[in-house]
């Protein structure tokens, strides 16, 4: 944690690609003006910086005076696969909303698919008059994997409209389950649950653990599940999810992030059989939450207090 005394002479960095009214409120929140935060070795002093990356000089040179570095994204994968991390820096991310957005996101995905949506549309562009059967959600399970923020707003929602939410942690829970979730298991428990979802939701952060996460095994349990991935691409391997589409285990994938962004126009990826890709968008950050997260965590961090969006960065989130 920053010393107070520290912090309260800290310069603010702020990166170029923030927009002026954010930055008027980064420093109304700080009570200082802000500085570009760029490739060079900042001047004396410790610093408080808000951005994407982090520079290579605040790795290095000046590593020892970085206090606090709060990122714009709620993943920092990229942050913290780029380099050491500086010994002592705390390092906060943003959620905002974030939640909410993917929720909504998997959510009309989910309905979409009930309704024939996507087959409609293929219906309409021929012209072509045929009723198809629609599909009630209420009483079908969705295993969420991640049971943190956003996988609890994911659950939640879909636990509105009937759904058995079961969330899928690093290792089994005890007592009442977390929010959203009708039950939550361990990782190496859901064997079981794979085979009777309907849905399976990915909201896991990319960490040395989670990579290839969902691969031939866990794709071999399913019985016509839809996969839906809004965490991180580098937590799927892709041969595993072709064969299992191909193979009917995984009845439609929805992925919105990929391990290597943005795909090339002949990138495989988007000759997956039943599948659509989209442009890692279910969950956009807007200039609001990084604001009103970053007010959160200031407050806390003057206090003395932990933030509760301050990054394990051995864990990785």
């Amino acid at each position: 944690m920053p010393a107070p005394e520290l912090l309260a002479r800290a310069r603010l960095l702020v990166a170029p690609e923030l927009s002026a009214s954010l930055v008027r409120e980064l420093e109304r929140i700080t009570g200082r003006g802000a500085a570009p935060l760029g490739d060079g070795e900042p001047a004396g002093g410790p610093l408080l910086c808000v951005g994407a990356a982090l520079p290579g000089g605040l790795r290095t040179a000046a590593a020892d005076r970085l206090l606090w570095f709060h990122s714009v994204n709620a993943g920092t994968d990229p942050l913290l696969a780029a380099g050491p991390w500086p010994a002592g820096a705390l390092l906060t991310r943003t959620v905002g909303r974030m939640g909410e957005r993917i929720a909504q996101y998997v959510l009309g995905w989910v309905l979409a698919e009930c309704q024939n949506v996507p087959e409609y549309a293929a219906q309409h562009a021929r012209a072509e008059w045929r009723r198809l059967p629609s599909e009630l959600v209420a009483g079908q399970t969705a295993l969420v994997y991640g049971t943190g923020r956003i996988g609890g707003a994911v659950a939640g929602l879909l636990r509105g409209c009937g759904v058995r939410t079961v969330g899928v942690a690093r290792t089994a829970r005890t007592g009442p389950p977390s929010p959203g979730f009708d039950r939550v298991i361990g990782a190496e428990e859901d064997a079981e649950e794979l085979a009777g979802a309907r849905w399976v939701v990915a909201a896991l952060p990319s960490t040395g653990a989670t990579e290839g996460f969902f691969g031939a095994g866990r794709f071999a349990a399913l019985r016509g599940a839809t996969f839906v991935n809004v965490g991180r691409g580098a937590t799927v391997d892709l041969g595993a999810l072709e064969a299992a589409l191909r193979g009917g285990g995984v009845r439609r994938a929805v992925l919105d992030v990929l391990a290597e962004e943005p795909a090339a126009p002949g990138d495989p990826v988007w000759r997956l059989p039943r599948t659509v890709i989209t442009s890692h968008s279910s969950g956009i950050t807007a200039d609001e939450d990084v604001a009103v997260d970053f007010a959160a965590c200031w407050e806390a961090v003057r206090e003395g207090r932990r933030p509760g969006l301050t990054v394990d960065v051995e864990r990785g989130y």
